[in-house]
């Protein structure tokens, strides 16, 4: 009789070794699994999630420079020009070695000039330095910028990592050395698992990276509303107003005399070249006729009547 040994998954997700085998007498075996000391030895290790539990013994203290900072806010700046603050705006960005994430431009309404809203990923080391540039641009009107501190949220994510990446390679040193069936679907699966898990874990840290070296500040550029031209209410104002509305008249008109000129010259050319042709092939015809047609004779006398 065969007695099989069904490894749980606390246990191949430990720093277990595969030490062997002890081979009884008869026909009966047992097989052992025996921890190494270095399992006993860190009672820090979950072994069920790669996660490490931090005490206040082993917890290292953060120093200002180790902090991880997400910095995010927004900006609105009235300018003239919309349009042409947002490049100026860009150009400042990308030479400080951020980026552009989001660009939306409005067309004027009401009287405005239009709005232009830009998504900045500026480096957290040059911010200060880059929002004073973007200030000379026009006159700011809201700064708003927001720090969040994700040191701690970082350090775990960093302890939780090196705790599955080592659990990870004790499980494929073990399904290198296992034989059994049974063993090496259960430390496939438990393989397949962890690093699914250490993936993503290294995925949020990477998320957490970005957004700490490069803080996210919306920059909105807007521009004064002007009020339309009151109406005429006395005859002097009428008269400008009527003075204005005639310059306009034929300043547009003349506009329209210089877009219509050329094609007048064109349709002016090609009539004349008509006229000739049709001209010069009346005249063929009026000549060939002429030569075609026999002219009376003028020098016969009439014959006399004759007498009865």
């Amino acid at each position: 009789m065969r007695r099989t040994l069904i490894i749980p998954t606390a246990l191949v997700l430990s720093a277990l070794a595969l030490s062997g085998c002890a081979a009884a007498g008869g026909s009966d075996s047992t097989v052992e699994m025996v921890a190494p000391d270095s399992y006993e030895s860190a009672p820090n290790v979950d072994t069920d999630g790669g996660a490490v539990a931090f005490d206040d013994a082993t917890r290292t203290e953060t120093t200002e420079t180790d902090r991880q900072v997400i910095t995010t806010g927004y900006v609105t700046i009235t300018v003239d020009e919309p349009m042409d603050a947002a490049s100026d705006a860009i150009r400042i960005t990308e030479q400080a070695g951020g980026r552009i994430d989001g660009r939306s431009e409005y067309a004027p309404v009401d009287g405005d000039k239009g709005s232009a809203t830009l998504t900045l990923r500026i480096p957290s080391d040059t911010l200060t330095a880059t929002l004073d540039k973007l200030r000379e641009l026009g006159e700011v009107q809201e700064v708003s910028l927001n720090a969040t501190d994700v040191t701690m949220a970082t350090q775990d994510l960093d302890a939780r990592i090196t705790a599955m990446s080592a659990s990870v390679d004790r499980l494929l040193a073990l399904l290198s050395s296992a034989t059994d069936t049974d063993t090496l679907i259960q430390l496939e699966t438990a393989i397949s698992d962890r690093q699914a898990q250490l993936e993503s874990m290294q995925a949020e840290r990477r998320y957490y990276a970005d957004q700490v070296s490069l803080s996210t500040v919306t920059l909105n550029f807007v521009s004064e509303y002007t009020s339309p031209p009151a109406e005429p209410d006395t005859f002097l104002s009428g008269l400008e107003a009527g003075w204005k509305a005639f310059v306009a008249f034929f300043a547009g008109l003349l506009v329209a005399l210089g877009v219509l000129l050329p094609w007048i010259v064109f349709a002016g050319i090609v009539t004349v070249v008509i006229l000739f042709f049709v001209r010069r092939s009346a005249k063929k015809k009026a000549v060939a006729a002429a030569v075609v047609e026999p002219t009376p004779p003028t020098n016969v006398e009439p014959t006399p009547a004759k007498k009865k």
